[in-house]
């Protein structure tokens, strides 16, 4: 599909999101179609590594807000695409490098922690504002951003919602480099070329024994998909989906006097 770039260069998958006139925010069909890139390129043995890239300078605004605005409304729900992505990202076998130039927003951000390359630009920005629009943390992050940067800045990224520039990104743990737009690409392939140059039998397997087996990241992923589909249907999402449609600041009144009664007993 148009929106989602696949080519392979150099024993390297390259999964570039494309969808410029939307932020490259991500919609079912194109969850699916990454998805199959992945388990494709795992099959393939002329693939060694993937690489994920955003376009137009913009990684990905996250997922499409249509399709939270229909679960809000009572008129969808957590895609199957979405769910059997982020539960694909634990269990591929092969490395995977990303490239972030622009704003990577929910999901792309937290996509990141199952990367094992993450390279950005100085104007690449991370954000998880989950919590604003009355949902809670997916993909894991709720167990890898801890393990990866420390409970307080996951705790300032997750539920605070602070969005943290590329160095700030790079100081946690979560960038490996920041380097100048034009070289964003350059240096995603030179790593992805030297990934390809390894044993592949080992290079698998070493990465299997660093990362450790993914039942732990797909239990709380779960856990997660269950609390998210929870909280999209729940009054405060409704209430912060019908505020972003305004266009005005949601009140969240109704829901403070429901949680002080359930902080009560």
């Amino acid at each position: 599909m148009d929106d989602i770039q696949i080519s392979t260069t150099d024993g390297v998958q390259v999964i570039r999101i494309a969808r410029p006139a939307k932020k490259n925010a991500l919609t079912g069909t194109m969850y699916a179609a990454m998805t199959e890139a992945l388990l494709r390129g795992d099959a393939d043995p002329a693939v060694a590594a993937h690489a994920i890239l955003g376009s137009d300078g913009v990684f990905t605004a996250g997922n499409d807000i249509a399709d939270f605005l229909a679960t809000a409304r009572g008129e969808g729900g957590l895609s199957r695409s979405t769910v059997r992505f982020i539960r694909t990202l634990p269990l591929v076998a092969k490395p995977i490098i990303a490239g972030v130039d622009g704003p990577a927003v929910g999901v792309g951000t937290t996509l990141l922690l199952h990367c094992d390359l993450v390279y950005a630009t100085p104007g690449a920005s991370f954000a998880t504002p989950f919590l604003d629009l009355g949902l809670v943390p997916e993909a894991g992050s709720s167990l890898l951003m801890p393990q990866r940067m420390g409970y307080a800045r996951a705790f300032e990224m997750l539920v605070l919602g602070e969005a943290f520039t590329a160095e700030r990104a790079r100081e946690a743990g979560l960038v490996n480099a920041v380097v100048g737009p034009d070289l964003l690409e350059p240096t995603v392939m030179k790593a992805g070329r030297r990934l390809a140059a390894k044993p592949p039998e080992a290079l698998v397997q070493a990465r299997r024994l660093m990362r450790g087996e993914p039942a732990a990241i797909l239990q709380r992923t779960d856990d997660e998909v269950q609390a998210f589909r929870e909280r999209l249907s729940s009054p405060e999402a409704r209430e912060a989906f019908q505020a972003f449609l305004e266009k005005r600041k949601p009140d969240f009144s109704a829901a403070r006097a429901r949680a002080a009664k359930m902080a009560g007993g």
